[in-house]
């Protein structure tokens, strides 16, 4: 689709305008494409897809089943198939015979690329600068720039923000993110930029109990050579009070079905915040393959009487971080004997996970948006924001719900369901079927057919918590 002038696309109205392609935006524009009657346009500001490509490392594996594609979980009949992306790759063979439920992410990467560089509804290389409601038009505004400069401008009945995620840095960590200490102080979000220049240096410490976290870990532990005397020495630290794997169980995986997303958006708010801190594991912990792969790289290094050169320590927190000659002086705190100790490292990868953030194109609109209490989102079941009643077009968010829908919010497997709901919802009618139940677990108390509503009026939002590293 070639963009037009502002003057010429002013009046262009769309019944659906996507801000941000990241997978979960793509997955609604993948099942949009061919609606009849619904006229959608997905927008990013960069030249073209990717997906978190500092931590495509050979090797790593997504931490769900390949049918959580952009599609499968709500049509499996889609041509957006991640099984169609094989077969047009002539890989469908090799795909069979590798026996592989999880797959890589570099493919899964590849594989998404693959779906927006085909969907007409999907522009890349044009940044939102302003978003807007007309009231004229009766629609919202929306402007995009492209890296020429070029602006345009097009209407849309409703609007759904997908624009990801910002990475997380404890505090002490922010002062030395700068150009003076870039590559030796970093998010794991970057860690494959600088992985060459990290596998040289003497000394890492990495940050974070989550996936990411490991798998750094594990990538600069095979850096060192068969005996671990080369290569950098690796120190694992985190706030929990142990490197656990993530939940996994058939049962326990049934935390990312709607039945759970119903029952959590009934909790009360004080309850909702409660259970999204304690349900870390199922979300921020490591898979058990990986936590196997450190294991075994350090056993190895035992053979002969060897010692691993590496550290691995839970429980542990950075207090106080300071440049210190060539390298960093990390003051942390052991959480259960709440005693300090100091750290000498020469570089520090934080792999501390990620957080929902406010657009700042969303600003104009600030005083439309019902805010709640902390600055955030209020959320419907169709993920619908909150808006001022002047406001008669739709506004709605992926992934910027923890808060009042739970743990699934950032993952994956929920993806193409959420994307469906949004597209009914968007549509105005049922576009694809959504199962009314899919758990065999009963989350609250059972309901009977005439039992009466819940007594207690039960609030809509929650307290913010960061979230992990897609799954």
């Amino acid at each position: 689709m070639t963009a037009l002038s502002t003057s010429d696309d002013r009046n262009l109205l769309y019944d659906l305008v996507g801000v941000g392609i990241g997978p979960f935006n793509l997955s609604l524009a993948a099942l949009a494409d061919g609606v009849s009657g619904f006229r959608s346009l997905f927008l990013d500001a960069k030249p073209a897809f990717s997906w978190h490509p500092g931590l495509l490392m050979e090797g790593t594996t997504l931490q769900v089943p390949f049918l959580a594609d952009l599609v499968t979980m709500a049509d499996p009949t889609s041509p957006w198939s991640y099984l169609n992306y094989l077969r047009s790759h002539e890989r469908m063979f090799k795909f069979f015979f590798s026996e592989r439920f999880h797959i890589p992410r570099r493919e899964y990467d590849h594989y998404c690329r693959w779906v927006a560089e085909r969907l007409p509804s999907c522009r890349f290389d044009a940044q939102v600068t302003s978003l807007e409601w007309d009231e004229n038009a009766d629609a919202f505004a929306v402007v995009h720039r492209s890296a020429s400069g070029a602006e345009t401008r097009v209407l849309a009945r409703q609007v759904v923000l997908g624009v990801g995620t910002n990475p997380v840095v404890p505090e002490p960590l922010r002062p030395l993110l700068t150009d003076a200490h870039a590559g030796r102080v970093l998010h794991s979000a970057d860690y494959r930029t600088h992985r060459a220049r990290l596998a040289a240096t003497d000394d890492v410490t990495v940050i974070g109990s989550g996936q990411s976290g490991a798998e750094v870990a594990l990538d600069l532990l095979r850096h060192q050579d068969g005996n671990g005397q080369g290569g950098p020495y690796v120190r694992w630290l985190a706030r929990t009070t142990a490197f656990a794997p993530m939940e996994y169980s058939k049962i326990g995986l049934e935390h990312f079905t709607p039945d759970y997303i119903r029952y959590f958006r009934e909790l009360p708010e004080v309850t909702r915040e409660r259970l999204v801190r304690e349900q870390w594991q199922l979300y921020k912990g490591v898979s058990e393959e990986t936590l196997g792969e450190i294991y075994d790289e350090l056993y190895e290094r035992t053979i002969g009487g060897g010692e691993p050169r590496a550290t691995l320590q839970p429980g542990a927190e950075i207090v106080a971080a300071q440049a210190d000659g060539e390298g960093y002086l990390l003051t942390c705190r052991t959480q259960q004997q709440d005693s300090l100790f100091e750290v000498r490292t020469s570089a520090v990868v934080s792999a501390t996970g990620y957080t929902a953030s406010r657009p700042v194109f969303l600003e104009s609109m600030g005083d439309l948006v019902d805010w709640d209490d902390r600055g955030r989102y209020q959320i419907d079941g169709e993920y619908r924001v909150a808006l001022d009643p002047r406001v008669s077009g739709t506004l709605y968010v992926q992934n910027a719900e923890m808060h009042t829908h739970g743990v699934g919010a950032p993952d994956l497997t929920l993806g193409a369901w959420r994307a469906a709901t949004i597209l009914n919802a968007a549509a105005g009618r049922s576009v694809l079927p959504v199962a009314p139940r899919q758990a065999f677990t009963t989350f609250g108390a059972p309901q009977s057919p005439t039992s009466a509503e819940p007594a207690t009026a039960v609030p809509d939002v929650a307290a913010a918590t960061p979230s992990g590293t897609p799954r």
